[in-house]
């Protein structure tokens, strides 16, 4: 149980809640600072099953590898079962999990199964870009919470505005 010493901070996680906040960031900073830093930060990050593919990923005929080192090191023998159940049709080579023909993983702008999503993880490649949506402010001075407009942070009005330029329904539209 978190026990607050004011009630203004109470009032603050109190309306937070109500706006649906995933967390609450409490700074000394200017406002302004603050939201430049949220609209600057974004991570690389593994897509997730339902995530549209951003690139066409063929993994070619030859031992299958992890991009996660450099150079890509070959898959461990141990890991060709669960290589085959995500639909791999490999076959050991030397101790080595290997596809004789190249595969089709995912293509550009198609939905992604949990499998390829799996997959995706598994070679270290990665498709979407984390960000943190920022969509309102509390006001420490007036104790109001004000709503953040500027589109560049706040990721729920950005994905509207592309679904609606993109003509999809909201029934369609994936949100990350």
């Amino acid at each position: 149980m978190l026990l607050l010493k004011h009630t203004n901070e109470a009032q603050l996680f109190h309306l937070s809640a109500n706006k649906r906040a995933g967390w609450t960031v409490v700074h000394r900073y200017e406002p302004q600072e603050v939201i430049e830093w949220f609209k600057d930060f974004h991570q690389p990050d593994f897509a997730r099953s339902g995530n549209r593919a951003s690139r066409t990923v063929i993994l070619p005929a030859g031992p299958v590898t992890q991009h996660h080192s450099n150079p890509p090191e070959p898959f461990p023998h141990n890991e060709e079962p669960q290589l085959r159940k995500l639909g791999l049709t490999t076959v050991m080579r030397k101790g080595v999990p290997t596809l004789e023909n190249p595969h089709g993983l995912c293509e550009q702008g198609k939905v992604l199964t949990a499998e390829q999503a799996q997959l995706l993880k598994l070679i270290g490649e990665k498709m979407v870009e984390f960000r943190v949506g920022l969509r309102a402010r509390w006001d420490s001075e007036t104790g109001e919470v004000e709503e953040v407009t500027d589109p560049g942070v706040r990721l729920d009005v950005h994905e509207d505005e592309e679904a609606d330029a993109e003509g999809e329904d909201d029934d369609e539209a994936i949100s990350e």
